[in-house]
């Protein structure tokens, strides 16, 4: 059957199902993803971007992963798996930091429309990456990350993102957010 995404109605209720690969397109419906910002112990953000081949937005440069809870996965669960399969390395101390992210974007006639929360997570390892979705890496200091925003192979949601981030100061001090304010389709 493949990957499925939970789909969403405007207040982040579930409403169904669709299956992932066939719901990304110039209408792709509004539906649940998530963004992880992985940090090392000396606060360096690691920055990917994404595989050359990829149908959706592809060779961008963006957070660290991304995806889409499986129905009935809470998020923390979701970001583990995720970053388990695109980089290879074990998460942890998973910390919610943007709970009402909402964007859209499109690129190449591709849609994206997703309330997507975002994380922090810790990781110790240097990552191995799927070469299906991650075509290459990089660990950058805040400041560096920040330069990213000026690059224009960025991806939209992680320019957005950074309106919010930049504010919270460096990733090594963002605070846990509020898991009420997530949609109420997915628990924490």
């Amino acid at each position: 059957m493949g990957e499925k995404i939970v789909l969403l109605d405007e207040a982040g209720h579930a409403i169904g199902t669709a299956p992932k690969a066939e719901s990304h397109h110039k209408t792709t419906p509004f539906h649940l993803a998530f963004s992880s910002y992985l940090v090392d112990a000396s606060g360096r953000v690691l920055v990917s971007q994404r595989a050359h081949h990829k149908a959706s937005f592809p060779s961008v440069w963006t957070n660290s992963a991304c995806g889409h809870p499986a129905p009935g996965e809470s998020l923390r669960d979701a970001v583990a798996r995720r970053v388990k399969s695109e980089l290879g390395v074990t998460v942890s101390d998973i910390t919610l930091i943007l709970p009402e992210f909402v964007y859209r974007a499109e690129m190449n006639g591709v849609v994206e429309h997703e309330w997507c929360p975002v994380v922090r997570a810790f990781v110790d390892a240097e990552p191995v990456l799927d070469p299906d979705e991650v075509e290459d890496i990089q660990w950058r200091d805040w400041e560096g990350v920040k330069a990213l925003r000026e690059d224009p192979q960025a991806s939209p949601w992680f320019l957005d993102q950074m309106v919010h981030l930049v504010p919270l100061g460096e990733p090594l001090t963002w605070t846990q957010a509020d898991e009420r304010l997530l949609p109420p389709a997915i628990t924490w």
